[in-house]
């Protein structure tokens, strides 16, 4: 795709914004220094409080204490809140737990999203309209709390990690996105693949996917997020506490119910702040998602567009 220049008459071959068009005004200086004023605003209230969340994480006991609570104005950084957090004890198993089901589950759900994904997008396929339909009522009835215990509990999954994943492990909205994408992709590239003896496998792996990087970034960080994320799962299907994820950890250690195994005493003895080993928990849930989410941002608006509109 080449680039479009566009040269003044008053001054050829030089560059000038492309022309706007008649019922558009020329911006007023006040109103691009409002959005300015808007955009910083609005930027400052979110990266506030994270920088609160940061700054105390990484103070002393007797900063925070003189400070009366979160601290705003750094005095010098010390990792004791995270050294003591990562030495080995129920936060950092937590953090792995989170961490495995992240991954084997994003893997499960892109798996199974992209597959039926791939079969609704072949219009006329066996059952394609009734499985569409079936798809599209669970968006809209669900069978409750109770009986989606009843049959967790059932399965046996009580008390297992498979319990963190199964229940939910396919979003219909990611499957209808995907599908979106792959109907839009040209069906002059399937039907010449089917002609050199690809079959459905073939195609979907060799054609569709590479085709589709963009779409299948955005929908895997969906799934990552919503795994990292989740605690309503583990608070009732799991009872043992060593297997509980960080995010579980995370509200156990803010609504002050107890303190894992090893912190406790060290609050208890003055040597730790209990609101240093809060906000370091924070820290540990957001920073992943923090991480991850920039190397992404450049698909999501392909993606999701792409996704949404084509199909």
């Amino acid at each position: 795709m080449t680039a479009v220049t566009y040269e003044r008459r008053d001054r050829p071959g030089r560059w000038a914004p492309p022309p706007r068009p008649p019922w558009e005004e020329e911006p007023s200086k006040a109103g691009l220094a409002g959005k300015g004023i808007v955009l910083v605003l609005a930027a400052l209230a979110i990266l506030f409080p994270l920088w609160i969340v940061i700054v105390t994480s990484l103070q002393s006991k007797r900063t925070i204490d003189a400070a009366g609570g979160l601290v705003v104005v750094p005095k010098g950084f010390t990792l004791v809140a995270y050294q003591e957090l990562l030495s080995g004890g129920q936060v950092q198993r937590a953090a792995l737990v989170s961490l495995g089901v992240t991954l084997v589950g994003t893997l499960f759900s892109m798996a199974v999203s992209v597959l039926c994904a791939y079969g609704l997008s072949r219009v006329g396929s066996l059952g394609h309209r009734w499985f569409l339909m079936l798809l599209l009522a669970t968006m809209f009835f669900g069978a409750g709390l109770i009986p989606t215990y009843l049959l967790v509990q059932a399965l046996g999954l009580t008390d297992s990690y498979l319990a963190l994943i199964l229940p939910s492990a396919v979003s219909v909205f990611n499957i209808l996105v995907l599908r979106a994408f792959f109907m839009g992709i040209s069906p002059e590239l399937v039907d010449s693949a089917r002609i050199d003896g690809a079959g459905d496998w073939r195609i979907l792996w060799q054609i569709v996917m590479p085709l589709s990087r963009a779409v299948i970034a955005v929908i895997s960080l969906f799934y990552a997020v919503g795994y990292w994320s989740a605690w309503f799962n583990a608070s009732i299907y799991l009872t043992d506490q060593d297997m509980m994820p960080l995010q579980n950890v995370m509200i156990q250690l803010v609504q002050k119910q107890e303190r894992p195994a090893g912190l406790a005493t060290q609050v208890n003895t003055g040597q730790l702040s209990p609101l240093a080993i809060q906000m370091a928990v924070m820290v540990m849930a957001l920073l992943p998602v923090a991480v991850l989410s920039p190397f992404v941002q450049r698909h999501f608006r392909k993606g999701m567009l792409t996704g949404a509109v084509k199909g």
